[in-house]
């Protein structure tokens, strides 16, 4: 269902479009998780320290791919709410097919690397091979991960919130059981859990991509539209070369920080890479908040009305909130049983890791998710400079903090870098939100 924002009640309309994408994110975290609450109950702590050592890696991936659907959801909402649909069908394909030759691109060059990759980031020698493993199946799954992540995005930037849901519904649903069935039933190990999660995202961006021109058709004719077209390509990249690069750049400085914790052994990999899930599942939730916020500026921007942007944040930070304020409560006073879901009940020194990073970090998710917030109007307003600057800002003080604490607090230290970056950049945002840059400086793709 296509959504216009431009009009209706703004609480109601944002919540009502926001819903769906939560409860998709919340999906795709689960069936996530799931990943490594089968691989360390059924195979080992070993398989967990290993899908925890390539997962900055895998993220690094995931980070582009993102990046290419905030930067086509943007220009799409834009498109749609000043009923520019002829452009809209160009920005669609000329997207689809950028996003697919970029994943193969990504995909040839990371094969042969992914070794060299794991021994840079001075993986432990007893999980290396099955790091290795799960990396290269990951890595050659790259062009359903790119393509299924742009649709979804052109679905949010229609206002279609409820399709991405059903198809990551049914993606997550087919992973858990795929991963069952190939660890527990037939004993693949780590590659189980690896070709689980390519066959059911597989599946899903095959299924997304066909109902994605489906519901492009219902769209008005309009002008003739190209099938690709670079000036197209240049407006989408203005948005999307830097959330790439805000994105990467995230994943960049995690690698780094993975480096301090891979020297604390395979106990303390297990126990972040627990822990970590746990925290990816909270703030991918504020995100796609967030991510409705941006479409819903966006929209509201193309359609000249930016009068309604305002208390469209202002409803955004009261759902990320309150959704922050439920993943405190849980990673905070649930840490114990949380983390144990993980880990066998002989793995206490890696249990008692993930729950220190838990305490350590879950009472900030309130911050974040007001920074959050107000990146999503900087974003969906083009307003690109601002919101890097704030983004790269936590991430580089908290790699710099993670160094310098490390040596005298140990994981502590590391942990403790997290707050500190989130209300560096809380603050910093709220401060280019009521700059009021975004409204003068919104930009028209």
């Amino acid at each position: 269902m296509i959504t216009d924002m431009t009009e209706g009640n703004i609480p109601k309309t944002l919540a009502a479009f926001t819903f769906p994408m939560l409860v998709s994110v919340m999906f795709q975290q689960i069936y996530n998780i799931a990943d490594s609450m089968i691989a360390g109950r059924f195979v080992g702590e070993g398989a967990l320290a290993a899908i925890g050592a390539s997962y900055p890696i895998t993220m690094l991936f995931m980070a582009v791919a993102v990046g290419c659907n905030i930067g086509c959801s943007v220009v799409i909402s834009q498109l749609f709410g000043g009923r520019r649909f002829g452009e809209l069908k160009t920005a669609v394909t000329t997207t689809l097919l950028s996003s697919l030759g970029l994943s193969l691109l990504l995909t040839g060059a990371g094969l042969p690397l992914c070794g060299l990759l794991l021994e840079g980031l001075n993986t432990p020698g007893n999980i290396f091979a099955d790091a290795g493993t799960y990396l290269g199946i990951y890595t050659g799954g790259l062009a359903f991960l790119f393509l299924y992540n742009v649709c979804t995005g052109i679905f949010t930037a229609l206002g279609d919130s409820r399709t991405p849901l059903y198809f990551l519904i049914g993606s997550s649903v087919g992973n858990i059981l795929l991963d069952l069935l190939l660890v527990t039933v037939i004993p693949l190990g780590v590659a189980g859990v690896a070709w689980a999660t390519f066959i059911a995202q597989g599946a899903a961006c095959v299924l997304s991509g066909l109902t994605l021109f489906r519901r492009l058709r219902q769209l008005p004719a309009g002008e003739p539209h190209q099938l690709f077209s670079l000036e197209m390509l240049g407006r989408i990249a203005r948005v999307a070369v830097p959330s790439i690069l805000q994105q990467s750049f995230i994943s960049v400085g995690n690698l780094c920080v993975q480096v301090l914790i891979n020297g604390y052994g395979s106990a303390a990999i297990a126990g972040y890479s627990a822990a970590v899930k746990l925290n990816t599942f909270a703030i991918t939730s504020m995100t796609t908040l967030g991510n409705g916020v941006s479409s819903f500026t966006a929209q509201n921007l193309g359609a000249g009305k930016p009068e309604r942007v305002r208390r469209g944040l202002w409803t955004g930070v009261v759902l990320a909130g309150a959704v922050s304020l439920l993943f405190f409560g849980a990673c905070f006073f649930g840490s114990r049983e949380l983390i144990g879901l993980f880990l066998e009940r002989g793995s206490r020194e890696a249990a008692e890791v993930g729950r220190q990073f838990l305490r350590i970090v879950a009472p900030f998710y309130p911050v974040i998710a007001v920074k959050l917030m107000a990146d999503g109007v900087l974003r969906g307003a083009g307003a690109m400079g601002s919101f890097m600057v704030a983004t790269f800002t936590d991430l580089i003080l908290r790699v710099i903090l993670a160094y310098i604490l490390s040596p005298v607090m140990g994981l502590a230290g590391i942990w403790s870098a997290w707050p500190a970056g989130w209300i560096v950049a809380m603050v910093l945002s709220g401060v280019f939100y009521f700059s009021g840059v975004w409204k003068r400086k919104w930009t028209v793709y």
